[in-house]
């Protein structure tokens, strides 16, 4: 699963430099989180990162997006290879 940022967001800004993904950002009024970004810091940590330096414990797994691990570990892989700059 991506994970989800909650209204119980207080905007301290902690989590989004911890992202390796590139997956937080700041949406209309709180954090959100782009689940096609997500791997819950599969490949780059054991936890996800985020959840583990929010204050207010407001960054649950997403119920309507469900991934297995290797699914995460796919997006992952996806992500890094598309990170490298094209080979001319």
């Amino acid at each position: 699963m991506a994970l989800m940022i909650t209204d119980d967001c207080i905007n301290c800004d902690v989590c989004e430099p911890e992202c390796p993904n590139d997956a937080i950002y700041m949406g209309p009024e709180i954090y959100e989180i782009d689940p096609h970004k997500c791997t819950e810091c599969v490949g780059h940590y054991k936890e996800p990162q985020c959840q583990q330096v929010c204050p207010v414990s407001c960054i649950p797994f997403n119920p309507e997006w469900r991934e297995t691990p290797e699914q995460l570990n796919a997006k992952y892989e996806q992500l890094q290879a598309d990170k490298k700059p094209a080979q001319q």
